[in-house]
């Protein structure tokens, strides 16, 4: 499986997350996934949640991961300086935040956390669906409505 990976050292600032998702828009259109495709859409709202997330509850730089499998699918991974591990939260209602890990479990296919040297590092995969217009039928579990 071939990979190509292309990073973005994001700074301890909430400006910082819209700069790293037209960084991530850029790359997505340069990887050959379009701007209109549903794919892209829910890799850039990964992309805010986790950077939001590094950025806000470490203060501190995280880098931006984006690995390409010549397959289609796309691996999201943002490592930060903190050790501590990435807490899940319910949000009530009103609440304003607390969802970021809430809409990282149901958007990806799959994610986790691990250590990263003196930090960690988040990720989350979403593989590419072939679209039902290209001829390929959607898997049962994978209809869009």
């Amino acid at each position: 499986m071939q990979v190509l990976q292309v990073q973005l050292v994001v700074g301890p600032d909430p400006a910082e997350v819209g700069r790293a998702r037209k960084w991530a828009r850029s790359r997505l259109a340069g990887s050959g996934i379009g701007d209109d495709e549903p794919l892209a859409e829910t890799l850039v709202l990964l992309i805010s949640e986790l950077v939001t997330n590094a950025v806000v509850h470490t203060g501190c730089p995280a880098v931006l991961r984006m690995l390409f499998a010549a397959e289609g699918g796309v691996r999201v991974e943002v490592a930060d300086t903190s050790d501590r591990p990435p807490r899940p939260r319910h949000a009530a209602g009103e609440d304003t935040n607390g969802r970021g890990l809430e809409l990282v479990d149901g958007l990806a296919d799959r994610w986790g956390w691990q250590p990263e040297g003196a930090g960690k590092s988040i990720w989350c995969e979403v593989d590419r669906v072939p679209s039902v217009s290209a001829g390929v039928p959607l898997a049962p579990d994978r209809v869009r409505c």
